[in-house]
């Protein structure tokens, strides 16, 4: 069966699309079969950018590493029974369309509360939730004291993932392996950097998810997106030598992808 890997987190703006691109492409790259799917049915971030590559692809003749990409189908309400939901069929009917010819199933959620969301969240094998080093983003994992180091009890997102927990134990399967992704640091070690490490570490033993590290802010993840490209495919597209940057948010990607520690894969790029 597929691993499915489930990118989720109730709160826009954490970089879940960028994430989910380059994990996607990563794997594609080391050459395993993905499957990719969006859930924001309004924006499609994953989506537009997986279009906007295949268009760059077409029009320079290039061929890259790419992840399939498949759109949630429509159910007929007819069909249904009694107390049935359609977004549990559209999601089941997507996973088992896709799951004979992957290894991977990447399920890119919304940045917000959905039916769809919360039963991906219980297909995930793997679950990644970036994070930005803020204490206004961490307030979804869990509440804090005023001074920022005391767990007071976990908040709306993790008691989701709780609740997709149970859901996988009562179904006999594996539990989830959640990783938590620092996103968008900053380059320069500042006091909230440390309290946010430090209430991360201590949520994580709490709570149970692991710690990966992120991508820092950087201006090329907004510049790729138009062209649908991420940064393993720089050299392919003629940049013969990268800036210190470019070098330095490769070994982002390439930290993450180890630090995922997903099955069969071994990372090489």
């Amino acid at each position: 069966m597929a691993h499915i890997i489930v990118v989720g987190n109730e709160k826009g703006g954490a970089g879940k699309s960028t994430v989910s691109m380059h994990v996607a492409s990563a794997l594609a790259r080391l050459g395993h079969k993905v499957g990719t799917l969006d859930l924001d049915l309004r924006q499609k971030s994953l989506g537009r950018y997986i279009a906007n590559r295949r268009s760059y692809m077409e029009k320079s003749g290039l061929d890259l590493p790419t992840p399939a990409y498949h759109e949630l189908p429509e159910v007929d309400q007819a069909s249904l029974q009694p107390g049935e939901n359609a977004s549990d069929h559209r999601l089941s009917a997507a996973v088992a369309g896709l799951e004979p010819d992957s290894d991977f199933i990447l399920i890119d959620c919304p940045g917000s509360h959905t039916r769809l969301a919360q039963v991906a969240h219980s297909l995930a094998d793997t679950l990644i939730t970036p994070l930005n080093d803020s204490f206004v983003d961490f307030d979804l994992l869990a509440h804090i004291d005023t001074d920022g180091e005391k767990i007071i009890g976990p908040s709306v997102y993790s008691e989701m993932v709780w609740s997709a927990r149970q859901l996988r134990a009562q179904a006999g399967l594996e539990p989830i392996d959640w990783v938590v992704v620092r996103n968008r640091l900053g380059a320069q070690q500042m006091v909230n950097k440390e309290k946010m490490q430090k209430a991360l570490d201590l949520l994580a033993k709490r709570i149970g998810f692991r710690v990966a590290p992120g991508f820092n802010e950087r201006v090329i993840f907004r510049e790729l997106f138009p062209r649908g490209l991420t940064l393993l495919d720089l050299r392919d597209i003629g940049v013969k030598n990268l800036n210190i940057s470019n070098i330095a948010a490769r070994q982002e990607l390439r930290d993450l992808m180890k630090a995922l520690n997903l099955p069969g894969v071994d990372v090489t790029f």
